[in-house]
Parts: structure tokens; C-alpha cells; sequence
């Protein structure tokens, strides 16, 4: 182990320079243009860095890679995703810039530094070792950000014969992530009765009141000791204050930490009835991702990075996220997947986005240990 941090050590400055490049290559998840030509780019790569390359082309988001590195056994799947969530353009307010041991920019937390320490793992482990123990995938969408609408069948295809998946997303704190929330959106519209509030309010019958009740109903299937939070993010009704409102529309965020919350809280949304009978009611939406949860397989995964970051010198801790990521499909699968393995910094999809330039050696040697010996 000590050989190989000494390694990464010797490689910072080459770490600092691809994740300079990466950021400056600006790739929003709804620019397609600006996203394969991140695309391009890492795909010459990971083709310099000996992969075996398939782009997997994509009508709306950036192309999705997938390169393989040839070894013995079931493979591990590298997880990552090169879309942000700033818009082309953003360099202009937010541009790179090295100070005071962190590296700014958009997109380098979440999770441009998180590829650059998967490849220089991936080909540090390969010059120092001579060989991978197993065969690696490396997988890079451009639609994590907006849910990987069309890249998740790709990600379930590949991670299905794996051993493992590991998952480059930005650390919490320092610590690898051995749990995240499940996610769903929610829309409660409400059509009412329009009428004049002056001449004639009896006749009306108010959508927007009937959405705040609704609202009121559904904040209560908040349970926090279970894990669930459901939260009311955008509401929108009514077009003039001397009109009864005859359209309300509510959108909702909930988040569940077991699988077994899943039918529930899906339930309690399908049973939802007006309160009153003049409006109407309509629901849609539903748990769009499941959660990922600290199973007995991916206790032992985290368990062989915390003894691998010991023999690196440093203390390796596990968190729960409450947000998720490609992960979560993988997990879904019932494949050992460990996340929060890439950069540590602060800030993912604010303006202080930054990542910690004394950790990514212990990030990329701690990542080649892990291939090594799983």
C-alpha cells in the first residue's frame, strides 16, 4: 500500500492537470453538443489508457462510455457520471482556480475529480502491479444529474455479472458511503371551480384551498424515525386574487431509507381524495429510485476499504446519504456496491464547489487497493 500512495504522490500534478482539463470542458446534462465533446475527450482517455471502448449513443444526453480492461474472474464496475448541473457558460462566474490546497470549479466535486482518481487508479495500478487481479468496467454518463433516464438499462446490463460496483461520487466528508435514500417525485393537481370572489364566491370552489389541505394531509407522511421525509418544493394555483382559483398544482420530493417504506408511501399518495367534492383530484408520480442499503455484502466492502485505508495511514468512516445516485440502481440489483469513493471537498452544485488537493493521492490509492484486492 505504501507503494502505491507513493505512487499517487508522484502523480498529483498530473491528477491536478486532467481534472482542470475535464472541468474546463463544460458538459450540462441538457447541452449534448457540450457533453460529447466531454465525451471525446474521455474517450481518448481511457483508449491511451489501454481500454477497450463502446459508445453507447444517446438521442438527448451525452453518449454514455463503456471501457473494459481485460483480467481474470467476474469484473468490477466503475461507476461515474460527467455531467454537471451548470449550465456552458458558467466558467465565465465560476472559473478554475488552485488555491490554498483546493481546486474550484464546476463540476469538480460532482464529479469530474471522482474520474480523474478512477483513471489514474485504473493505470497506477497497472504500472506498479504489472496487471488488474480482475477485469474492470468503467462506465461515464452524461444523465445522472436528471435521473439517467436513458442510461440506467445500460448501467443494470453491466453491473448484473459483476462482483462489485464501486461508485465514484464525491465523499461525505472523508467517509465512503454505505447507504442513500430512495427517491420519488410526487404532482398533486387540483381543478376547482372559477368564479368572481366579489359577486359570486358561493358558486366557486377553490383549488388552491383544496391543495393546501392536501398539502397539510401529505407533509404528514413525514416519519423521521423510519427515515421518510416527504417535502412540498414547488406550489403554483390561481390566476388573480379576485378569482376563485380553478387550477392548483403541487410538486413533491419524498425520500425513503428502506424498500419496505416503498409501497407504503406509494400507497398513502394513490389514496388521496378530495375533501371537497366539487374539486377533483389528480396524482401522479412515484418512487423513481430505490434506496441503497447497507446489506451484510456491502458492510464487508467497506470493511476492506477501511483496512485498506489504515495500511494507507489515514481512518476511513461510512455515512447514509440522503440524496442518491447511480448507485442506488446497482445496489437495487442485489451487487455489492460501495459509493463515495471519489473526491473530498465541499459544496456539490453550489457556487464553493472545491475539492481537497492533499486527498486525491489517498483517494486513488486507496480506490487501487480496493481493485486489488476484492
Amino acid at each position: 500500500m505504501r507503494e502505491l500512495r507513493q505512487h499517487f504522490e508522484r502523480q498529483r500534478s498530473a491528477m491536478v492537470a486532467l481534472i482542470r482539463q475535464l472541468v474546463e470542458l463544460e458538459s450540462p446534462s441538457n447541452n449534448k453538443p457540450a457533453a460529447d465533446h466531454c465525451a471525446a475527450f474521455l474517450a481518448r482517455e481511457l483508449q491511451a489508457r489501454g481500454a477497450v471502448l463502446k459508445i453507447h449513443r444517446q438521442k438527448h444526453a451525452g453518449d454514455y462510455l463503456e471501457a473494459r480492461f481485460p483480467g481474470r474472474g467476474k469484473p468490477i464496475l466503475l461507476l461515474g457520471h460527467y455531467d454537471t448541473v451548470w449550465d456552458v457558460g458558467t466558467l465565465g462566474q465560476m472559473p478554475w482556480c488552485e488555491t490554498h490546497g483546493k481546486l474550484y470549479g464546476p463540476g469538480v466535486f460532482d464529479m469530474k475529480a471522482g474520474i480523474a482518481i478512477m483513471l489514474f487508479a485504473v493505470a497506477g495500478l497497472r504500472e506498479v502491479r504489472g496487471r488488474l487481479s480482475r477485469p474492470l468496467i468503467i462506465s461515464l454518463c452524461a444523465d445522472e444529474e436528471v435521473g439517467s433516464p436513458g442510461s440506467r438499462a445500460i448501467t443494470e446490463r453491466l453491473a448484473r455479472p459483476c462482483q462489485a460496483v464501486l461508485v465514484l461520487e464525491p465523499a461525505m466528508g472523508t467517509a465512503v458511503k454505505t447507504a442513500r435514500k430512495g427517491a420519488g417525485e410526487f404532482t398533486l393537481k387540483v381543478t376547482g371551480v372559477a368564479a368572481h370572489a366579489g359577486l359570486d364566491f358561493a358558486a366557486g370552489h377553490s383549488a388552491v384551498l383544496e391543495l393546501a389541505r392536501q398539502i397539510e394531509r401529505v407533509s404528514g407522511f413525514t416519519d423521521l424515525r423510519r427515515g421518510v421525509t416527504v417535502n412540498v418544493g414547488v406550489i403554483r394555483g390561481g390566476t388573480r386574487a379576485n378569482v376563485v382559483a380553478a387550477e392548483a398544482v403541487a410538486e413533491v420530493d419524498v425520500r425513503i431509507t428502506g424498500r419496505r417504506d416503498q409501497a407504503a408511501i406509494e400507497q398513502k399518495f394513490r389514496f388521496l381524495r378530495p375533501n371537497n367534492r366539487h374539486c377533483r383530484l389528480e396524482v401522479t408520480g412515484c418512487i423513481t429510485r430505490p434506496p441503497m442499503e447497507r446489506t451484510q455484502a456491502v458492510a464487508a466492502l467497506y470493511r476492506q476499504a477501511r483496512s485498506i485505508a489504515g495500511e494507507l495511514g489515514f481512518e476511513l468512516d461510512e455515512a447514509a446519504a440522503g440524496g442518491t445516485s447511480d448507485g442506488n440502481w446497482t445496489a437495487a440489483l442485489g451487487i455489492p456496491t460501495l459509493d463515495g469513493l471519489g473526491a473530498v471537498g465541499e459544496g456539490a452544485h453550489a457556487r464553493h464547489e472545491s475539492v481537497r488537493l492533499e486527498w486525491l493521492p489517498r483517494r486513488a490509492a486507496l480506490l487501487a487497493g480496493l481493485l486489488e484486492r476484492i
